[in-house]
């Protein structure tokens, strides 16, 4: 991708799996992260916009910092089930009772990215629905013991035993479910 050649590319994420997928892509970037960004959304905003809003927020706490030739990736995840946002989880109670009202269900994980310089700016999300077989409660309290998703909307990893053992299906895509749609990204990073 010539057209980012001028860029140094900064990913604003601590997420091991993002940057592991931004990897893949075989970009060139370094990982910058400030701890101090509010991840706080109206409680009346539309799922499917929560995602993308955070993601500009995330973004835009950078702005002050980049140079004409920084460009700085963000992105956030979120899992909705029955129009109700499943954030990451603050304790392991918290954790298996998210787990127990995914178990047997269909959710919606929302991927939203944001795309910055200092001149330029655009955002997208992904969408990919994931099918869950029912899960036993002693699965359920296993996998959060041995896994500990408290860093994960949802409380779960598709790349994890749960992804293996309890997903039956997705549509969309599997990337988007670990945190970052790839695909989609690569594409508008080429016409940046």
């Amino acid at each position: 991708m010539n057209n980012l050649k001028k860029y140094k590319i900064f990913l604003a994420s601590g997420s091991p799996r993002r940057q592991e997928l931004l990897k893949g892509l075989d970009i060139d970037f370094e990982v910058y992260v400030r701890k101090d960004i509010d991840e706080d959304f109206p409680t009346d905003m539309d799922s499917l916009i929560i995602p993308v809003f955070l993601a500009e927020k995330k973004a835009s706490a950078y702005t002050d910092m980049l140079t004409d030739n920084q460009l700085i990736i963000t992105a956030d995840t979120i899992v909705s089930i029955d129009n109700h946002v499943l954030n990451k989880p603050g304790s392991v109670e918290e954790a298996i009772a998210m787990l127990q009202k995914l178990s047997g269900n269909k959710h919606t994980v929302i991927t939203g990215v944001c795309i910055k310089t200092k001149d330029k700016s655009i955002s997208f999300s992904a969408t990919s629905d994931v099918w869950f077989c029912p899960l036993s409660q002693k699965e359920i309290e296993n996998y959060v013991a041995n896994y500990k998703p408290f860093d994960k909307a949802g409380a779960y990893g598709i790349q994890e035993w749960l992804g293996y053992a309890g997903i039956e299906r997705i549509e969309g895509s599997y990337f988007n479910v670990m945190g970052l749609p790839t695909h989609r990204l690569y594409e508008e990073l080429k016409k940046f």
